[in-house]
């Protein structure tokens, strides 16, 4: 059966999902696109397919067969993948020894950039801000390109998260632009496990985060350049720690 009424509530629902506070009440977001429904299957997060009419997806999975009208409902971008799956949001726990804080990220590029160069450099887990952008923005998940279904990634109190690290006996790292120690030059000892935080594009690490930190870090440059874009900044880092 196809359905081709946005009156059904099976439709209903799916559309709902766009907004943060629907997915977070039913613990469950949407993908799209057959390389980022893939990859949310080798996780083994997809409850069900989403499929335009005609097309075919080889799969166990419960699947609904919808018309190209409603995938254009359902879909986030302006020329839509005819698949699409329903996935439930990933429960995970603070884990290792690399570990990456971002303080209130709000732009999802610059979040699924961060998220695949943490998966390149090998950072255990990432700990999100309550404030950061949703994670399961759609916008995100398209960024990270599927990656983010590949690394531990949590969302608490910064701050209670680093008081946790440091009976951990896990060295906090914060950022400036223009003093503390040269990224580069790091000694190795100090690179096995860390705890570094990235702050807000607008603001930076917020000051009492800051205060909490054991030893700050910057990436030496031009002086005619003031600053890299915070997904920039974080590649760069965490290439340099993972040396």
């Amino acid at each position: 059966m196809v359905i081709t009424s946005t009156d059904n509530d099976r439709i209903k629902g799916y559309i709902k999902l766009k907004e943060r506070k629907n997915r977070k009440k039913n613990n469950e977001f949407l993908v799209e696109g057959e390389h980022l429904v893939l990859e949310a299957c080798k996780k083994g997060i997809v409850k069900e397919i989403i499929l335009e009419q005609d097309s075919s997806f080889i799969t166990d999975l419960p699947t609904i067969y919808v018309s190209k009208e409603i995938i254009n409902k359902i879909s986030e971008l302006d020329t839509p993948s005819n698949i699409m799956a329903v996935c439930k949001m990933i429960d995970n726990k603070i884990i290792g020894n690399r570990l990456l804080l971002l303080d209130d990220i709000q732009d999802p590029g610059n979040l699924g950039t961060i998220i695949r160069s943490a998966l390149a450099f090998n950072v255990d887990t990432i700990i999100l801000s309550p404030n950061t952008v949703d994670l399961y923005n759609p916008k995100v998940v398209r960024a990270t390109q599927g990656m983010m279904f590949h690394i531990n990634i949590v969302t608490c109190d910064l701050k209670e998260a680093i008081n946790d690290l440091k009976k951990e006996n896990i060295p906090v790292y914060g950022t400036r632009v223009d003093s503390g120690t040269d990224v580069r030059v790091l000694r190795e000892e100090k690179t096995d496990k860390y705890a570094l935080i990235m702050g807000n594009e607008g603001n930076g690490v917020s000051t009492d985060i800051l205060d909490m930190c054991d030893e700050y870090l910057y990436i030496k440059m031009n002086d005619k350049v003031e600053s890299l874009n915070v997904g920039v900044a974080t590649s760069i880092i965490l290439y340099e720690l993972n040396k």
